[in-house]
């Protein structure tokens, strides 16, 4: 982790996208009528194309086992996997004026993350790790942990979903200075192709006083700290 960190700290560039990066798009590409058709209705449809490509691999559907998986998988695409891609389901996030005048960084550090390489629609799975410091106003703990969530429960590429948890983030506490690194496994890297099983992704989002190399080499500090119980 050690490393990791210190390239971000020395070496900016893998961050600076460039134009022609095709994961440079803050928006998760949806279709305008991504929303026409019910939960309900997707599941059927995607029970229909799943059916077909475990026929069309030479499974016999017919199998206790198996008789039950096309909708299983629908269920769990629609309900699960991808569920953060509607738009009913973003969490509510209230704020509350910052009483205590609490005006260092706030950091929730190890996030569990799942997500769902868009790619191969394999499992990305690691930790994310975000701070803010108020402009006025705090959120609740728990709802940093709900926005890492809903983000990462759609088709994701690390880049994009870094940079929704911090927009999200620095909407609904109206400052700029928000961030957040995420270190995760990609199993599209550690299970096919290359198949390096040791590997992983790190990726990270400063913004305001966070690209201030003090501030940014303190909320990195941080997240290296053991937590004990």
């Amino acid at each position: 982790m050690t490393m990791k960190i210190e390239k971000i700290i020395n070496d900016p560039t893998p961050y600076d996208l460039g134009e022609d990066h095709l994961s440079s798009a803050i928006d998760t590409p949806l279709r305008s009528d991504a929303f026409d058709l019910s939960d309900p209705e997707k599941i059927s449809r995607i029970q229909e194309h799943v059916k077909e490509i475990l026929l069309t691999l030479g499974m016999d559907l017919t199998d206790d086992s198996l008789k039950g998986t096309p909708k299983r998988v629908a269920k769990m695409f629609v309900n699960e996997l991808f569920g953060g891609l509607h738009p009913d389901r973003r969490p509510s996030l209230s704020t509350f004026e910052n009483k205590y005048k609490y005006n260092e960084m706030l950091v929730e550090k190890n996030i569990t993350l799942y997500s769902t390489c868009e790619h191969h629609l394999l499992p990305i799975v690691g930790k994310a790790h975000v701070a803010y410091v108020s402009n006025g106003t705090v959120v609740g703990l728990s709802k940093m942990n709900r926005i890492v969530d809903y983000y990462a429960k759609r088709p994701q590429v690390q880049e994009r979903l870094n940079r929704q948890i911090v927009k999200e983030l620095q909407n609904v506490l109206n400052t700029e200075n928000v961030a957040c690194v995420i270190d995760a496994k990609h199993l599209c890297v550690n299970s096919r192709g290359i198949r390096d099983i040791s590997s992983s992704t790190v990726t990270g989002e400063f913004g305001g006083v966070f690209q201030e190399e003090g501030r940014k080499n303190e909320f990195l500090k941080y997240i290296q700290l053991e937590t004990e119980f």
